[in-house]
């Protein structure tokens, strides 16, 4: 996973230990947004993700100011705009966002295959800018 998260930090020129919570906070809006079996087969198949989830879980900040702070003001803390919101509270901008995503879900087609992609990113509307 550490090489993974290094990857991915350099894919969107961002520090290492932003990229680690930013895939939490990925794989935790999937836990909660995909459909349960292909989040499953997702998990087993990219080790040290259920750790990454356990952490995005945990960290139960708000976010303190810019896009996340005004989705939360008016009541938009769900969906993809939701996972904006607590990406750009990271500090990420939107190309950073999209780089963290694609890396991401390069990552998970493959370890898990393009089916499961393909029945995730149909299942969650916005989703697909990010792949």
């Amino acid at each position: 996973m550490d090489a993974f998260i290094a990857d991915v930090a350099e894919k969107a020129g961002i520090n290492p230990d932003v990229a680690r919570v930013a895939i939490g906070e990925i794989l935790l809006f999937l836990e909660k947004e995909a459909p349960a079996s292909h989040f499953t087969s997702l998990i087993e198949n990219m080790p040290g993700a259920s750790q990454l989830v356990t952490e995005a879980q945990a960290d139960k900040t708000e976010p303190t100011g810019g896009f996340g702070s005004l989705l939360s003001m008016v009541g938009g803390g769900g969906g993809i705009m939701g996972l904006a919101g607590k990406l750009s509270a990271l500090g990420l901008g939107m190309g950073e966002m999209e780089s963290v995503g694609k890396a991401v879900f390069d990552h998970v087609r493959a370890t898990a295959g393009e089916d499961v992609v393909g029945q995730i990113v149909a299942h969650i509307p916005g989703l697909s800018r990010f792949v």
